[in-house]
């Protein structure tokens, strides 16, 4: 069967899911607010899966069930409730001593441990993840909670000790900032929001979540946990229509930390909102153009294994993606024949096939792949893989574009899906003026092996990209090593360590070396008087 009859019978009868991997509908008829989950029953949003079944009726996609549009009265009771926890920083959580707060962590990741099952399985059904990547996602977003209470601990015990400097007494120590909205992407509905909310919640901020447009359900599985396992307050969730529920919230002033992961479209309208930007503080993950350099000298096997995994895994809706590539005149042809040989020989199908190319959840995705095809094809660019670019519904298989140039909207525009664009180039200016003179500025991909042509290239783009991989893709991991970006890539830095600092400021207490201050200040460590004062050494 060729590529184009597989795609048109590429879904599946209900009666071909199996059995593990089929799930009922989920109809989510509560939010979380003030330590309980209180009962909707207004309008409600309909979830809509990527993957389409074959009926009677022909094939159409499956209704996974649904979850509240909140309106303005819901979204100010949830902020109300995280107010009043914080509570000006005199709150329970804010308050207390980190031991504690460890603990509840704990016993949250236990309690999400044990859904494990559903929650892949909704990875899958929702945003059209593969089951190895669903699992990897679960499994990393489990493990980067424990990471974090090993980083924190190790963060505790570096300022657990008093220094002295110039006749004063000081503890040194960091501080919660208050009330953090967290909004995480829907590549990563999971793990990037856990990335953000649990280091928030570690150092003593309180919370309000908003699950991403796609990949709201999966979060119904640990409401009840998170309900049971913080104080009232500390935890609280909201759903629907971004103008209608974060506006407001945003608005209100009472916002202390914008924990954002998505567009800087989204993240410009969200801070404006805010009646004291310069006292709002930003963690912000958004897009990226990240381009990988092929140099004449590149190993080839290599170079094409990295691309293809850097530019399709996901489908390519990853902001680490690889979405430009540059090649040396004298290999491009070399490496579009392997690279579409490369494409060809890719699993494409559904997520529990642990398929590489799946439907895409985004409402009008593939229209949307099918203009930027069109648009490069009409400036000049051919489609050089065989069938590239053809789609059945939610379902686009890769197209890959040569040559392309600047007067293609795939040039600019972060496609975030399976178009991969490449353009040869005869001097390195060409590669490094693009990066330059792109609006983002995350990460670059180089490949070759002449260690003085590449040595010449770390210093001037260092200051242009956040990270720079040689001989491999662009990703956000290893978790302990920093996240960012330049220009409209990024604000913050988000790591195991980093993303502790990020949600706290550090604060001392500060006493002259005198008599009575001394013994004022022994007394309160020695009878733990005070959760800040301490040189507890926390295992």
């Amino acid at each position: 069967m060729s590529i184009k009859e597989t795609i048109a019978n590429i879904f599946p009868k209900a009666t071909d899911i199996p059995k593990e991997y089929s799930i009922p509908e989920i109809h989510q008829k509560e939010y979380l607010c003030d330590g309980k989950l209180l009962d909707w029953s207004g309008a409600v949003q309909e979830v809509i899966s990527p993957v389409c079944i074959k009926g009677e009726k022909g094939t159409l996609p499956k209704k996974m069930g649904s979850y509240p549009l909140c309106s303005e009265k819901e979204a100010r009771a949830v902020l109300d409730a995280a107010v009043k926890a914080w509570d000006f920083g005199k709150g329970l959580w804010p308050t207390l001593p980190l031991e504690k707060r460890i603990k509840h962590i704990e016993d949250f990741a236990f309690r999400m441990k044990e859904q494990r099952t559903l929650i892949v399985n909704l990875l899958m059904w929702e945003i059209g993840k593969n089951l190895k990547a669903s699992e990897k996602e679960f499994d990393r977003t489990l493990e980067y909670i424990f990471d974090t209470i090993d980083a924190v601990k190790e963060l505790d015990r570096s300022s657990s000790r008093f220094t002295v400097v110039d006749g004063i007494i000081a503890q040194i120590r960091r501080a919660p900032l208050g009330v953090v909205l967290c909004m995480g992407p829907f590549n990563y509905p999971l793990n990037e929001t856990f990335t953000t909310l649990i280091p928030a919640l570690i150092m003593g901020n309180v919370a309000i979540f908003k699950p991403p447009k796609y990949g709201v359900l999966l979060h119904q599985p640990l409401l009840q946990a998170f309900a049971e396992c913080f104080p009232p307050g500390v935890v609280n969730t909201i759903y629907g229509d971004g103008a209608t529920v974060i506006g407001p919230i945003m608005g209100s002033g009472k916002i202390d930390v914008l924990a954002f992961i998505g567009s800087s479209k989204v993240a410009d309208i969200l801070k404006h909102q805010h009646p004291a930007p310069h006292r709002l503080r930003s963690v912000l993950g958004l897009g990226a153009k990240n381009a990988g350099i092929v140099l004449k000298d590149a190993d080839m096997a290599l170079t094409v294994k990295e691309c293809i995994s850097g530019s399709l895994s996901y489908n390519g809706q990853r902001c680490t993606a690889l979405k430009m590539l540059y090649v040396h005149r004298s290999r491009v042809d070399e490496f579009l024949t392997e690279y579409c040989k490369a494409v060809e020989k890719l699993k494409y199908g559904m997520p529990w096939e642990n398929a590489d190319i799946t439907p895409l959840p985004e409402a009008g995705k593939t229209g949307y792949m099918a203009e930027i095809v069109a648009d490069a094809k009409k400036n000049g660019a051919k489609v050089v893989n065989g069938d590239g670019g053809i789609s059945n519904q939610t379902f686009f298989y890769p197209a890959v574009l040569y040559p392309v140039n600047k007067t293609m909207r795939v040039y600019d525009e972060e496609q975030f899906g399976p178009v991969i664009p490449v353009i040869s180039f005869e001097q390195i200016g060409e590669p490094l003026k693009y990066v330059v003179e792109s609006q983002f500025g995350q990460q670059l991909s180089i490949f070759g092996t002449d260690p003085d042509e590449i040595a010449q290239l770390v210093d001037p783009l260092v200051n242009q990209v956040c990270r720079l991989n040689i001989n491999c893709q662009c990703q956000r991991g290893p978790d302990v090593f920093p996240f960012t970006g330049r220009k409209d890539s990024a604000e913050g830095t988000l790591s195991v360590s980093d993303a502790l600092r990020v949600f706290a400021i550090r604060t001392l207490v500060a006493a002259k070396e005198t008599a009575l201050n001394k013994s004022i200040l022994t007394n309160i460590v020695r009878e733990r008087k005070s959760g800040f004062l301490s040189t507890d050494f926390i295992f």
